[in-house]
């Protein structure tokens, strides 16, 4: 059977004294009940049900509605809730005034935006964005971002931040924290907006505050990092995987890593693969040789440094004569640490590089890495040539497709 115009359904519940509007105030309701009326009036029309099932239905209809949405809960249930935004390293601060611009304020700003390790020129490891409570709360566009932490000393009792701090802890939780000085920080999700994080750091006077930030930063500044991933890897992965290079060097050096799909191969030779990534503003570069383990003396900051400053002088040079990259540890150091890579032996080295008889140079990382045989070492090496730009999330993006390593299979 053909379908039938509306207006034929309105007219037939018309002439047999049926109305398919609801008198309920709210037009999310007039929709729900316009909907069930219809589509009964359909079967009605189609002499599919009679009219006083249709009353029926309609009746039930309405009162599921009063039970379900008598507030205005329903309302906000079917409201769309925003995604929460902002670009990685951005953290707004939830404080008082007085807090943010005294000992206590510099005292955060000491940890969260102490210098990202190493860079020709000093940026953050965190931007920071101060507002208070009072701010927050009357700009809808200032609760959409995606990191925060609402700092507030718990005995001001007439601070906002301090009472937004209690409210959203719960009675018990801040009697908890009033009794309890080792409970002084937690973190929500989603408060204002999908995807987003808030920390909560308090204390019952200055000094909690200050022993709370000192002790907190390493597990906060860890999962601000990881909030902003998801973000990382868009940008990283914004022109998809190099999956060509990822079987290259899979084949050829036995281990697994997610190029993008931006990097061209510029050098593959003797367990040596030298990837780039140029445009206008950047080169950034990844560097992945292969060589015998000998011995723990390599695990240095001389043994590393040896190894890059021969791949340097090897492979990278510019266009003058004579030009070669070193490992430039005189103008900033270089630092070195041995770490867990993955579930592997490692050493990490950050510093800055030159090219000799030339004047270029940048910022780099390094990772040398023990193969699960202890016979091999992999070094993965990146750096980035970015004049008069900031770099900081160019060498983010580095660490981040480092991050992917895994070795292929244990030998």
């Amino acid at each position: 059977m053909s379908f039938v115009d509306l207006k034929d359904f309105k007219a037939y519940a018309k002439n047999r004294g049926l109305s398919i509007y609801s008198t309920k105030e709210t037009s999310i309701y007039r929709g729900f009940i316009n909907f069930v009326a219809n589509v009964v009036l359909m079967n009605i029309f189609l002499k599919k049900i009679n009219s006083s099932t249709f009353a029926l239905v309609l009746t039930l209809s309405a009162y599921v509605l009063l039970a379900w949405g008598c507030s205005s809960d329903f309302t906000k249930k079917l409201e769309a809730v925003p995604t929460a935004i902002g670009v990685p390293n951005m953290v707004t601060i939830i404080a008082d005034d007085s807090v943010w611009d005294g000992p206590l304020g510099d005292t955060l700003r000491y940890y969260f935006s102490s210098a990202y390790p190493i860079l020709p020129q000093p940026e953050p490891i965190f931007d920071l964005k101060h507002f208070t409570a009072e701010e927050i709360n009357s700009e809808p566009l200032r609760r959409g971002r995606r990191s925060y932490i609402v700092f507030g000393n718990l005995s001001d009792q007439n601070s906002k931040t301090t009472q937004m701090i209690k409210t959203d802890l719960g009675p018990g939780n801040a009697d908890r924290a009033r009794r309890d000085t080792s409970y002084n920080s937690t973190i929500a999700h989603d408060k204002w907006a999908k995807g987003q994080m808030l920390v909560y750091l308090f204390g019952n006077n200055s000094n909690e505050l200050i022993k709370n930030i000192k002790e907190n930063f390493p597990a906060i500044a860890s999962r601000i990092n990881e909030t902003d991933k998801r973000s990382i890897d868009a940008s990283v992965y914004l022109g998809k995987e190099n999956y060509k290079l990822i079987e290259t060097v899979r084949n050829d050096f036995d281990i697994k890593l997610k190029i993008p799909g931006d990097y061209f191969v510029a050098i593959n030779e003797d367990n040596t693969i030298w990837m780039r990534k140029e445009n206008e503003f950047l080169s950034s570069n990844i560097l992945i040789h292969r060589i015998p383990y000998v011995d723990k003396s390599q695990f240095s900051q001389e043994g590393i440094k040896k190894i890059r400053n021969q791949l340097g002088r090897q492979y990278i040079s510019s266009e003058t004569e004579t030009s070669y990259m070193r490992t430039n540890d005189v103008d900033l150091p270089m630092l070195t640490e041995v770490i867990d890579f993955n579930g592997n032996y490692a050493m990490e080295a950050r510093g800055i590089w030159d090219i000799v008889n030339d004047y270029m140079g940048g910022p780099f990382i390094s990772y040398l890495i023990l193969s699960p045989d202890s016979k091999e070492l992999i070094l993965l090496d990146g750096f980035v040539h970015a004049p008069g730009k900031k770099k900081r999330k160019f060498m983010q993006h580095l660490e981040y497709i480092f991050s992917s390593f895994q070795f292929e299979q244990a030998k």
